[in-house]
C-alpha cells in the first residue's frame, strides 16, 4: 500500500478515500454557495448563482463573473481552487491506478502462487527437522 508522508506521520492512500473526498467536495461546494451569497452580495446575488460560482471554481474553471471583493470571498475561493485541485488529483490517481492494478494482476497472483510454494517448502523442512529430533531424543 502506498502512503503519503506528512513530516512524521505517513497516512495510507488507497481509492476508498476518494468517496469520501469527493462528498466532501460537494458538501463544501453546496455550503460555499451559501456564504458567497452572504458574504459576496455584490458579485453573488443568490445561492443558485452561488452554486454556479462554487462550482466553477472547485472544477477549476475559474471565476464566473467578478472576482470576490471582500478578504472572506477571497479566502473562500483559495480554498474552492485547493481542494478542486486536490479531488482532481485523487479522481486521476484512482483512475490511473485501476489500470496499473489491472495489469499487475497476473504478476501479483505469480508472487503469490511462488509464496506459497516456499511456504510448502519451509512446512516440509519444519516437518523432516521434527523427525530427526525426535529421532536424536529417542536414542
Amino acid at each position: 500500500m502506498k502512503h503519503l508522508v506528512l513530516g512524521t506521520r505517513r497516512l495510507p492512500i488507497s481509492s476508498a478515500w476518494l468517496v469520501p473526498v469527493i462528498f466532501s467536495a460537494v458538501l463544501l461546494v453546496v455550503v460555499s454557495a451559501a456564504a458567497a451569497a452572504a458574504i459576496e452580495t455584490r458579485t453573488v446575488d443568490g445561492f443558485w448563482r452561488g452554486l454556479w460560482w462554487a462550482t466553477s471554481l472547485i472544477t477549476t474553471v475559474g471565476f464566473i463573473g467578478e472576482p470576490p471583493e471582500t478578504t472572506a470571498g477571497a479566502l473562500l475561493s483559495a480554498l474552492l481552487m485547493v481542494v478542486g485541485f486536490l479531488t482532481l488529483a485523487m479522481v486521476s490517481a484512482s483512475l490511473a491506478a485501476l489500470f496499473v492494478r489491472e495489469e499487475e494482476m497476473p504478476l501479483l497472483e505469480e508472487e503469490s502462487s511462488r509464496e506459497q510454494q516456499v511456504l510448502d517448502a519451509l512446512a516440509r523442512i519444519e516437518q523432516r527437522l521434527d523427525a530427526l529430533e525426535a529421532r536424536l531424543s529417542a536414542e
